[in-house]
């Protein structure tokens, strides 16, 4: 019998490109991968994946459509993937979230405008190219306020400024890393602009979800209980399901079902951050993928289903009953970086493993790995996982086993400036 073949675009070296894999080959399918990988070397991998240029996604889409045949669906992992995954659903008449959608759900400034064409409640925001003088943006601010990169995700080069000081430090911090060759190589023109926004308080959601015809299903609401007030906003600890009453948690849907309708979603996962506070619901973000690194891992359905497969079948447009989460509660730490430098090691693992309620620890730093913290910083060292009976002992969990890890860094050397 012919394997269903499923299209997984993907970073060539994410956590979850490999998870993607295997659960794809638990239903029954075959994954293909299409990836960012060098198109230069013989499959320098090892996986079989087509090369593909995320900055260039309508090239991306003709490749795959001369080069692949009979692909049933389409997965994305990931931002920049998300949005080659939607031209090529396009090209190849598969459903997917559309171009344009996945386009303002990544772009701050876009999705800014679509959120507040639609009646959502949106922070004040502008947003300047690098180039304008910090002391002309600032004039333009209120305070406090956050100033964040256009096109980055996961808190990396967000800060928040207090006053006309603060500002100009942040600007020019954010300025000095769009600027670094690691993101310049990236071609990505929203990097060169700097969104200013005020600063929204209130307490922190992410949402997980499903859309199918432009309708959101909900699978799973996270604590963030940790205040992220800044001036830098590290996310570590999720927690599901909300100890938030009913009330509050059917306004986060239905503020993200008019983010997906504002933003044109329609076919897929999507990752959504909302604050809520006295005045509403806060959208910031509602992005075409699902949730990044290894935190999937935290949500299992309906007797163990992991959420890559529940992502895959519906890709498929296969049926899915009715989708419960595994309880009575679960969640998981993204260890926070204790400080810059080179990692060594990490001491005290298997007696954080002895923890009760910790389901499993693992250490993805490897030795010899340069690790910033934020706001310059884009990775963890790691992910602690945790189940219990409530969400506050899986906190607990959670905490007291990272409390037993130490870890070891050596100081990089500064760059000196060429003669």
């Amino acid at each position: 019998m012919k394997e269903v073949k499923v299209l997984i675009v993907a970073s060539k070296l994410g956590y979850q490109t490999r998870i993607f894999s295997e659960a794809a080959v638990r239903l029954g399918l075959e994954p293909v991968l299409a990836t960012d990988r060098c198109g230069s070397l013989d499959d320098p991998w090892r996986d079989h994946a087509f090369a593909l240029k995320f900055y260039r996604p309508e090239e991306s889409a003709r490749r795959v459509e001369r080069s692949v045949r009979g692909v049933s669906g389409v997965v994305a992992v990931g931002d920049k993937p998300a949005l080659a995954a939607s031209y090529i659903a396009r090209r190849l008449s598969l459903p997917f979230h559309p171009p344009k959608a996945v386009e303002a759900a990544g772009n701050k400034d876009l999705s800014r405008r679509k959120l507040s064409r639609a009646g959502l409640p949106v922070p004040r925001f502008f947003s300047v190219a690098l180039n304008t003088p910090p002391e002309e943006v600032c004039a333009r601010a209120s305070f406090p306020c956050v100033l964040k990169p256009l096109g980055l995700s996961g808190s990396r080069g967000v800060i928040r400024a207090d006053n006309p000081r603060q500002f100009r430090a942040a600007f020019l911090r954010i300025k000095h890393l769009l600027d670094s060759p690691e993101l310049l190589r990236h071609r990505d023109p929203s990097l060169g602009f700097i969104q200013v926004e005020d600063y929204i308080d209130g307490r922190e959601f992410a949402l997980e979800g499903l859309v199918a015809a432009g309708v959101l299903q909900t699978l799973a609401v996270f604590d963030k209980p940790d205040p992220l007030e800044g001036p830098f906003f590290e996310e570590s600890v999720y927690t599901t399901p909300s100890r938030h009453p009913q009330d509050v948690l059917e306004s986060l849907h239905g503020a993200m079902q008019r983010a997906v309708t504002a933003l044109g979603l329609s076919h897929g996962p999507i990752h959504a951050e909302a604050r809520v506070n006295p005045r509403g619901v806060w959208v910031l973000e509602a992005a075409a993928r699902p949730i990044g690194g290894l935190c999937a891992r935290t949500l299992r359905f309906n007797g163990g289903t992991p959420l890559e497969e529940v992502i895959l079948r519906h890709a498929l447009g296969q049926p899915l009953e009715r989708l419960e989460l595994d309880g009575p509660a679960s969640g998981v730490m993204m260890i926070p970086i204790p400080r810059g430098g080179i990692f060594q090691g990490c001491d005290g693992v298997e007696l954080a493993r002895r923890t009760s309620q910790v389901e499993d620890i693992e250490i993805t730093a490897r030795p010899g790995q340069i690790f910033r913290q934020l706001p310059e910083g884009g990775s963890y060292l790691g992910f602690i996982f945790a189940r219990s009976t409530t969400p506050a002992r899986v906190e607990s969990a959670l905490r007291r086993a990272h409390a037993k890890l130490s870890f070891r860094f050596a100081t990089t050397l500064p760059v000196l400036p060429a003669r």
